[in-house]
């Protein structure tokens, strides 16, 4: 790849499955009218730089991303959605992303955690009936 945008593109398209969920694409074109380049930064500095660093599978980097989310609490809802649909794209099964959220219940505490559990289940659920239409 010659530029990040394509490097990038190609990368978040590893991550994307657009027939099984909310995905990033849909996320930019939403908020393309009042903030038309966040696509950019998104690709190249999101998926162009960071998701192609050395050292962590797909699935290390998706767990890191669905903590740090968790942790953020119920105002990072959407994006928990987005990328608990990604962590699934990448490879990882529900019971990993499950337990993963499980364990920072001692750190962030009950709330956020039942609140991630409640979002993880309604992905799960709606992947299973697009999987079964």
């Amino acid at each position: 790849m010659s530029t990040r945008y394509e490097k990038g593109l190609e990368t978040l398209r590893s991550y994307t499955d657009e027939e099984k969920g909310t995905n990033h694409f849909e996320l930019m074109k939403a908020l393309e009218d009042i903030a038309p380049d966040l696509g950019t930064y998104i690709i190249e500095f999101a998926y162009g730089d960071i998701y192609n660093r050395d050292h962590l599978s797909k699935q290390s980097r998706a767990l890191t991303v669905l903590s740090s989310l968790v942790t953020q609490g119920s105002g990072s809802l959407p994006q928990l959605e987005l990328h608990i649909n990604t962590a699934l794209n990448a490879g990882l099964l529900e019971k990993e992303i499950i337990e993963s959220m499980m364990q920072l219940i001692p750190y962030v505490g009950f709330p956020s955690v039942i609140n991630a559990l409640t979002q993880a289940r309604k992905v799960f659920q709606e992947r299973t009936e697009k999987a079964m239409a």
